[in-house]
């Protein structure tokens, strides 16, 4: 399969690795994306020496294939961010999904995201003039990364880079267009899922994920 990251914590440390302009650099931070960006975003953190916190972000999935995005959400410093592929929902209205369905989809989306921003510590910065970078476990879609940039670009940051240990080519793509830097350690000609990338890849909890945001702190 090449290459494979025995945990999130693993490609944190080798994300880490590969990215050593960035120790110990001046007036830089890294978010990961929530929640399964977080382990990978602390993991990197401490080998480059740098605070890490957390960008609140939801997919927006097709009802009844929900891996598969039409769009995100991102929460940033008391703003939602909205992203839509919007040839993707031309093609789902002339297969019959309802726009009532997506709405109800956002919806319930909008609500989660703002139930974590009163529960998860470290999901606001001031990154004016700052290196953001943006950590998430994977890009399958990007849509959630590209909703994240939007989100951080509004706090007006001098660089912002996206930094993942596997990225399908689509989303690199649509990534590099929207950053200074995308950086993918593994980027495959055959994506599968995120997961199918790593010996363990478990659901991360609400408590696992604020655990390790209070250690940040």
């Amino acid at each position: 399969m090449g290459m494979r990251f025995k945990d999130r914590t693993d490609a944190g440390h080798r994300l880490a690795a590969a990215l050593p302009q960035l120790r110990e650099r001046p007036d830089t931070i890294l978010l990961g994306l929530a929640r399964g960006g977080i382990p990978v975003a602390a993991s990197a953190a401490a080998s480059l020496y740098q605070p890490y916190g957390a960008v609140l972000v939801r997919k927006l999935g097709i009802p009844g294939r929900e891996e598969t995005a039409f769009g995100a959400l991102a929460w940033s410093n008391g703003r939602i961010v909205r992203i839509l592929n919007r040839p993707l929902l031309e093609r789902m209205f002339r297969h019959g999904i309802s726009r009532e369905s997506l709405d109800a989809v956002e919806n319930r989306e909008r609500t989660e995201l703002l139930r974590r921003v009163d529960s998860y510590p470290r999901v606001g910065f001031d990154v004016a003039g700052k290196t953001v970078v943006l950590v998430d476990d994977g890009l399958a879609t990007g849509a959630t990364m590209r909703a994240a940039i939007e989100a951080v670009r509004a706090g007006g940051p001098a660089t912002v880079i996206t930094a993942v240990p596997v990225a399908s080519l689509e989303a690199q793509a649509s990534i590099a267009r929207a950053c200074e830097l995308a950086f993918s350690l593994y980027t495959p000609g055959k994506f599968r899922a995120v997961g199918s990338f790593y010996e363990h890849f478990e659901q991360l909890s609400d408590d696992d994920a604020v655990k390790l945001l209070q250690e940040a702190g």
